[in-house]
């Protein structure tokens, strides 16, 4: 049984930076791609990053600044790092496992967390 379990959320002030976590368990973890979406009542769920099997990362144009994804595969760990944090970066932020090819991301139904919750504010 797939689970990836999210953590590392939490309020935090404007300008300030949170590191997120997902905890995989029940795949075969170097062998996927991750990736971080964040979500928001009545948007479309957003990509956030992606980071491939070998290594390579992709981050949302408007974020690449500000977030970096890694992962560990001795640890089945993937992070988040999120730096000078806005409002508008408030969201449930989710965890996924898929595959990535020429550049496109599939998540895997099924392998999702339940995310963890990010609120920015003052």
């Amino acid at each position: 049984q797939v689970q990836l379990e999210e953590f590392g959320g939490g309020l935090v002030q404007p300008g300030g930076s949170l590191r997120l976590s997902c905890a995989a368990s029940g795949l075969d973890f170097s062998n996927n791609a991750m990736g971080w979406y964040r979500g928001t009542p009545g948007k479309e769920p957003q990509l956030v990053a992606v980071i491939g099997t070998g290594g390579t990362t992709m981050h949302a144009d408007s974020l690449k600044d500000r977030f970096t994804i890694s992962r560990d595969n001795a640890q089945n760990m993937v992070y988040l790092q999120m730096n000078d944090l806005k409002p508008e970066d408030t969201a449930v932020y989710y965890c996924s496992a898929g595959n990535y090819e020429g550049g496109v991301y599939f998540p895997k139904a099924g392998y999702w967390g339940q995310g963890t919750q990010v609120i920015v504010s003052s």
